[in-house]
């Protein structure tokens, strides 16, 4: 059995894809699975079992792109191919069956729009492939949590500034949770690069004691590091959807992008949205009380 699979190019779509993809891994255990995925989620699946290979596509001009991936692709007998970017490269293919999911942004939750790719409602939850080194790099630098002390995960950043809640709320934001929590320790998670960093930098700034676990992990180091976390408090954002699939307790912040669409999906996951019209509310105007308020009473929830 041998199963091509087109995702996402942005992390948190790609993370989302993976409950529909671990579904067909159950079905066909013994399937060969070729991934095409844009290189920031490439990563994400390098431990899935049954990976025969991923092939990344480089966006170029005039979707060049798409020629290099049906170069790839062509010299294969698939036995299904799934398209999860709506274009019609599987029609070009020798293939048995074709799922396509339909392109376009809909209402709804994205991650049941995927589940219905494979008839399945309701859809999987996304998940997430670690082994034995991802485990250990963890450790070494996220240390165990209690009910008392608990690893709170903090992430700042998101790939677009209309989604970034501001920086400065951090610090109020932690002495909320530190006067409920007085051992708690904040970590800090960020993607590679010098944007991701400079976004990073003031709160870590502001909470000396925190872990900084962000810009030099492999994306499965960070899954690992997040599940050994209590909770996850962050932007919509590639990184909320791997807390999420990682079984991190996560809390999602939304402004002017639809917690309707793109809330976590998870073990346990909640979200709190900006006031006004979903879609177009500014993130600044989610008050620290409030973000305080749905964390506290996540972590209440969760730890024994």
């Amino acid at each position: 059995m041998r199963i091509l699979f087109i995702t996402a190019t942005r992390l948190g779509d790609a993370v989302l894809s993976t409950g529909i993809l671990n579904a067909l891994l159950q079905q066909w255990p013994k399937a060969r699975i070729t991934v095409a995925c844009g290189p920031v989620a490439a990563g994400l699946f390098r431990h899935m079992p049954g990976l025969d290979q991923v092939l990344v596509m480089r966006k170029r001009t005039y979707d060049r792109h798409w020629l290099d991936l049906w170069k790839a692709c062509v010299p294969t007998r698939w036995d299904m191919t799934v398209d999860l970017r709506g274009s019609i490269i599987t029609f070009f293919l020798r293939s048995g069956r074709r799922l396509v999911m339909r392109g376009g942004r809909r209402p709804g939750r994205r991650v049941e729009h995927l589940g219905a790719v494979l008839g399945l409602s309701p859809a999987p939850l996304p998940t997430v492939w670690l082994n034995a080194a991802d485990q250990q790099v963890a450790a070494r630098i996220i240390p165990p949590s209690s009910s008392s002390a608990p690893i709170i995960a903090l992430g700042p950043t998101a790939n677009w500034s209309g989604k970034i809640w501001p920086t400065a709320h951090y610090a109020p934001l932690w002495q909320q949770l530190a006067a409920a929590y007085p051992s708690a320790r904040p970590a800090i998670f960020y993607g590679p690069g010098p944007q991701e960093a400079a976004l990073a930098q003031p709160v870590l700034e502001a909470l000396p004691h925190a872990i900084d676990a962000g810009g030099r992990f492999e994306l499965t180091e960070t899954a690992a590091m997040l599940a050994r976390c209590a909770l996850y408090i962050g932007n919509d954002s590639g990184l909320m959807h791997l807390a999420a699939a990682a079984g991190t307790p996560t809390l999602g912040l939304f402004g002017p992008s639809r917690a309707s669409e793109y809330a976590p999906s998870g073990r346990v996951t909640r979200w709190v949205e900006a006031p006004g019209p979903e879609g177009h509310a500014p993130i600044a105007a989610l008050s620290v009380e409030r973000v305080a308020s749905a964390a506290l009473a996540l972590l209440r929830e969760t730890q024994p």
